[in-house]
C-alpha cells in the first residue's frame, strides 16, 4: 500500500529529491535536538558518563546544531564552517558531508579542552562500503581539519579528541540494538613503557544499530532512539512514551516525528533506490548514474520509464539518452 501510494504521488509530478530532503532533514532535525544529543553522549562518550543530561545539554554542548546548507570554501581558504549538513570541500578528494557538526566541552578538566563530535544519520547500513571505514575518515577529516584552525604551525599538542556516531535504523538482525565503539589504544610489545593515553587517545567511532520500537527490553539509549525515529508508530504515541518512560517532552518536534511517521517506510523505499544510482553514478559517470536512478526506480516503486524520468525530472531534450543506455 504504501509503495502504490509512493508511486501515485510520483506519477503526479512530485520531485523524488525533494520527497527524500524532507525525510533526511526530519530525521536529522531530531538527532541533533540537544535533547537527543545529550543522551547520545551519556551513553557512548565515556567523559559525559557521570553527567546530568541536562548539563550536557545546556552547558557542555557547545552552540545550537542547525541546518546550513552552506557551502564551505576548499581547505586553501583555512575555514571550516560547522553545522548540520555541512560540506568540507577539497579540491582533490571531492566533497565530504557531516549530518551533524558540533562542539562539546569536556567536563571536569582544568583547561577548556574541546571534542569535535560528528553524528551522522544512515539508513542504509551496506551503501557499498564499510560504514566503520567511513566513519574512521571522517575523523581523520575532523583531526586534518584542525590544522591552521584549532592549532597552527607544528602545535600539534592541541589537538581535540573527535568522535563520530552512527544511528543506523536498518541494520542485519545481528546489529540491532547494539552500540559499539572503535578506539584507539596502546599496545606494549617489549618494555612497559606507557604514554599520556590523552596523546593518543584522539579519535573513536561509534556504531548503533537501532531494533524494534516495541523492544522494552533492549538498552534504554536504544529504546529511547528506537521510538524517536520510528516509522511504525504515530508522533502522539510517541510523545506519550517519550514523556511517560523518559521524562523528555518533544512537544516542538512533533513535526519532524510526524513525517517520520507517516512518510518514511514508501521515502526509505525510494531513498535506498535513489541512492543506489546516485553510488553507481559516481563510480560509473553522470549519465550511467542518472540511468542507474531510473532503473533503480521503475524496479523498485514499479513505475515506468516515463513515470521515473518525471519523478527524477529529467528534462524533456535529455530524455533519449538515457532511454538509448537503458536499451543496452
Amino acid at each position: 500500500m504504501v509503495q502504490n501510494t509512493v508511486k501515485t504521488s510520483l506519477a503526479s509530478g512530485l520531485d523524488v529529491t525533494d520527497d527524500i530532503d524532507v525525510y533526511d532533514s526530519a530525521y536529522k532535525r531530531l538527532l541533533s535536538e540537544k535533547r537527543v544529543l545529550a543522551r547520545i553522549m551519556k551513553r557512548c562518550l565515556f567523559e559525559y558518563r557521570g553527567c546530568d543530561l541536562d548539563a550536557i545539554a545546556e552547558k557542555y554542548i557547545e552552540g545550537t546544531p542547525h541546518i546550513a546548507h552552506v557551502p564551505v570554501s576548499p581547505d586553501e581558504t583555512g575555514s571550516f564552517l560547522r553545522g548540520l549538513s555541512q560540506e568540507r570541500a577539497s579540491p582533490t578528494e571531492g566533497t565530504v558531508l557531516f549530518d551533524i557538526y558540533f562542539d562539546a566541552i569536556v567536563p571536569d578538566t582544568e583547561e577548556s579542552v574541546q571534542l569535535i563530535i560528528n553524528v551522522e544519520a544512515q539508513a542504509e547500513f551496506y551503501p557499498g562500503y564499510p560504514l566503520l571505514k567511513r566513519g574512521i575518515y571522517y575523523c581523520a577529516r575532523m583531526l586534518s581539519a584542525q590544522k591552521e584552525t584549532v592549532f597552527t604551525g607544528s602545535h600539534y599538542e592541541k589537538i581535540r579528541k573527535v568522535y563520530s556516531i552512527w544511528v543506523c535504523t536498518e541494520v542485519p538482525k545481528q546489529y540491532q540494538n547494539t552500540i559499539t565503539a572503535y578506539n584507539m589504544e596502546e599496545t606494549g610489545y617489549v618494555g612497559s613503557v606507557r604514554a599520556d593515553k590523552a596523546n593518543y587517545d584522539l579519535l573513536s567511532v561509534v556504531m548503533i544499530g537501532l531494533g524494534a520500537p516495541d523492544d522494552k527490553q533492549c538498552d534504554e539509549l536504544l529504546r529511547f532512539l528506537n521510538i524517536l525515529l520510528s516509522a511504525d508508530m504515530s508522533a502522539v504515541e510517541k510523545k506519550r512514551i517519550l514523556q511517560d518512560e523518559f521524562d523528555c517532552p518533544m512537544m516542538d518536534i512533533e513535526k519532524d516525528m510526524e513525517v517520520l511517521a507517516m512518510g518514511s517506510p514508501g521515502l526509505a523505499l525510494l531513498k535506498k533506490s535513489f541512492e543506489k544510482g546516485r553510488t553507481e553514478g559516481r563510480s560509473e559517470g553522470r549519465i550511467e548514474g542518472i540511468s542507474a536512478s531510473i532503473r533503480n526506480l521503475m524496479e523498485t516503486m514499479n513505475l515506468t520509464l516515463t513515470e521515473a524520468m518525471n519523478a527524477l525530472k529529467i528534462p524533456d531534450d535529455e530524455r533519449q539518452k538515457y532511454i538509448e543506455e537503458l536499451s543496452k
